[in-house]
Parts: C-alpha cells; structure tokens; sequence
C-alpha cells in the first residue's frame, strides 16, 4: 500500500461528539436564561433541540452547514420571541466555544502527535468542529469541512477536493474513522484506502471491508510505526 498521508474523521474518531453537544446546548439555555430569558423559556434545550431538527428537515441544502443551520435556529427562535436578531451572533458563539469544549478519546492527543511524525495529517469532517480552539490544529496541514467543501461525506467531491488541497493522489490517502457508510464506503468510492476505527469492537456487516481496522488510534499509530520502520 502506497500511503503519503492520512486523513481523519473528528467527531466519534478523536471525541464523542454527542457528550459535546449536549454540553454546548446546556451552555447555550443557561445564557440565554440570563440574557434573553424569553427566548429561554420558550425554548429550552429539548425545544431548541426539535426547532433545529425542523429547520434541517425543511433546508435540506443545508445539511452540510451545521453551523448555518445553528444560526438559522436561533434566529428563528429570537424571532418567535419577538427579540431582535442582534443577539444571534453572540448565542452562537457561545454554542460554538462549548461545542469545541470535547473530551478526547483517551488514546488520542498522544497517537495523533506520533502519527504526525510519521505522515501528514489532515481533517475531514460533516461537523463543525474547529480543531484550532480544541488545541489539535498543530498536528494537522489542515481540516477540510463539509460547509467549506458545499458537501458531506459519503459524497466523493469532499474527499477528491482534500486531496487536490494536499496535492497526494487519492489512491495514496489513508482515510480514517468511525461511520461505515460515511467514512469508510465513502473512501472507498473516492478512491482513497480506508480504515475503520472500531472502538466498540462491532463485527463487519456493512458492505466491502475497509482496508484496515483498529480498535483505536494507538493500534492504528503502532501500525504507522511498524510500517515505518518495516
């Protein structure tokens, strides 16, 4: 296998991203409870949660835009409160910096720094994360997000659009994740080489096997380092 870089899913690969989110929404309704208790009251954190669920159903040309689907909530939210939109931004940056508060995977802050010894590292994520605030962007060329690329894994454009980025032919891209079908058959479609991180030890039943699977990032550094050295 020729291999000259990785590239690696965020969410449910270096953090769970579900812990996050709730963090952040929690975050979210205590502000608002002190800034703008209408909306608060109106809205509380299961509310918020099935007004965004409504607002991705009816855009779904924004199904690879968190973060404007995030702000289209609030506003519309601020809105049915009769409360100036003015303070959107400011909910959405403090949604934004709690998103980005995550608990690494035990396994991860140490196998990303040996797997940026060894190749380049870049993100691929559907999510919003930003790896600079999390303190990770160190370790990467770059993160290529799914708002930034106009498409979501599986679709092939992302994948293709972050290896002309890294100027490595996808054939020779090792990419990295949790998600079967977003992660792994999406690689694979792309031409990319494929490996599924498999940290609930699953058995594999979606499809055409990745080219490799890990039970963590460690086992997949250790494979990097052997390989190396090999």
């Amino acid at each position: 296998m020729q291999l000259l870089a990785l590239s690696l899913d965020l969410d449910d690969t270096l953090w769970p991203v579900v812990p996050a989110i709730e963090h952040a929404e929690r975050q979210l309704d205590q502000w608002l409870r002190r800034r703008y208790p209408r909306v608060a009251e109106a809205f509380p954190v299961p509310a918020m949660r099935r007004l965004r669920e409504r607002i991705a159903e009816d855009r779904p040309d924004l199904a690879h835009d968190f973060s404007t689907q995030r702000r289209l909530t609030l506003a519309t939210a601020f809105a049915a409160c009769g409360e100036s939109t003015r303070g959107v931004d400011e909910a959405f940056e403090v949604y934004f910096e709690a998103r980005n508060q995550v608990e690494l995977y035990p396994d991860a802050a140490q196998a990303l720094a040996r797997l940026a010894r060894r190749l380049p590292l870049i993100g691929l994520t559907n999510g919003n994360a930003d790896l600079a605030r999390i303190g990770l962007d160190r370790h990467f060329r770059f993160c290529l997000s799914a708002r930034e690329a106009g498409c979501a894994k599986p679709a092939m454009r992302i994948f293709h659009t972050a290896c002309r980025r890294l100027g490595v032919p996808p054939g020779a891209v090792l990419h990295v994740g949790d998600d079967p079908a977003l992660d792994v058959a999406g690689a694979q479609a792309a031409g990319l080489r494929s490996a599924w991180i498999n940290r609930n030890g699953g058995r594999w039943e979606h499809g055409p096997a990745p080219d490799l699977e890990f039970a963590d990032l460690a086992a997949l550094a250790d494979w990097c380092e052997r390989r190396a050295e090999g």
